[in-house]
């Protein structure tokens, strides 16, 4: 994501280029490529900044455990996020940025760790949600560049691969 983003700054200062546009612009065949590109790309390097600090910390959580399956969980909320933002997104607009995947693996490590029934992911459970529950006001609609309907996206597939993975 920081070269990405280095990239994307270093094309709109010296030839007034932009990778932004390689985002998820919903319902159309040239914004699919965003359901793989936009979580890499981010507006500014204070958006990176806001997204890269929380991403880490769950992705580190993530991988500390093989129960939470991190490679196919990590897969399935990345593409199922981006697929729904594709299909409910607003229109005449691009969504960038990592927020959908931290509101999938936050959504995840809360659920998962609901149904694993073991002591450790309840408590993971518990640490994250009161870390980052605070963050699921951003799934709710509102005005402005924000996707919500990243964040709502991103919550309901990191729920979905809770529930497919529950032992």
């Amino acid at each position: 994501m920081c070269v990405v983003e280095f990239v994307d700054h270093l094309l709109r200062q010296q030839k007034g280029l932009t990778l932004d546009g390689f985002g998820i612009v919903p319902r159309t065949v040239p914004g699919l490529a965003g359901i793989l590109c936009s979580p890499l790309l981010h507006a500014n390097f204070a958006h990176l900044a806001a997204n890269a600090i929380p991403l880490f910390v769950l992705l580190t959580i993530l991988f500390w455990d093989r129960h939470y399956r991190p490679w196919p969980t990590l897969a399935s909320i990345w593409v199922v996020s981006g697929f729904g933002t594709w299909l409910i997104g607003r229109g005449g607009s691009v969504h960038i940025g990592a927020s959908s995947i931290i509101f999938g693996l936050v959504a995840y490590l809360i659920v998962a760790g609901l149904l694993m029934r073991s002591w450790r992911s309840a408590l993971i459970a518990l640490l994250v949600l009161l870390a980052f529950g605070g963050i699921f006001y951003g799934v709710l609609p509102q005005e402005g560049p924000v996707s919500w309907e990243g964040h709502l996206c991103g919550a309901l597939a990191g729920v979905a691969a809770a529930w497919s993975n529950r032992r």
